[in-house]
């Protein structure tokens, strides 16, 4: 267990082939699965398969669009114990200066602190979590006020 990279309860993530350098990420080992905050999604078939398309803001930055094939669609059930159906989809992870492939669902977390939550499917075999830190891994620098 030694070679295991530790996580705090907050880091900052990129899924870099979704063209997101660096967000804001809860890691939630009380969550089976991993939610992506997306503004927007539309369906679409590329090649005669599923694809999803989608458009999220990350804070301060520019409207980014991206689409990927479907993986799954499945029920989720979120804190508040409410169950909708999700679209999943496969993407890079990169975080603590590792990256791996995960499995992702896009869900309107509108209201909530952090657009993405790493369920324990998404760092289980390469992290572990302290609870008690956070950003271990570095910070999202804060722009300096323009003059």
């Amino acid at each position: 267990m030694s070679s295991m990279i530790v996580l705090g309860w907050r880091e900052l993530a990129a899924l870099p082939g979704l063209g997101i350098a660096a967000m804001r990420a809860k890691i939630d080992t009380g969550a089976r699965s991993s939610a992506l905050h997306v503004e927007s999604h539309w369906s679409f078939v590329e090649a005669g398969a599923p694809w999803v398309g989608f458009r999220l803001r990350p804070r301060g930055s520019a409207v980014i669009e991206a689409a990927a094939p479907v993986y799954d669609e499945r029920w989720v059930t979120d804190s508040g114990g409410h169950r909708t159906r999700r679209l999943f989809i496969r993407t890079a992870l990169s975080l603590a200066g590792t990256e791996r492939e995960i499995e992702i669902n896009l869900a309107d977390r509108r209201g909530m602190r952090f657009p993405i939550l790493l369920g324990r499917t998404a760092v289980t075999g390469a992290f572990t979590v302290d609870p008690a830190r956070s950003f271990l891994h570095g910070r999202l620098r804060r722009r300096a006020p323009s003059l």
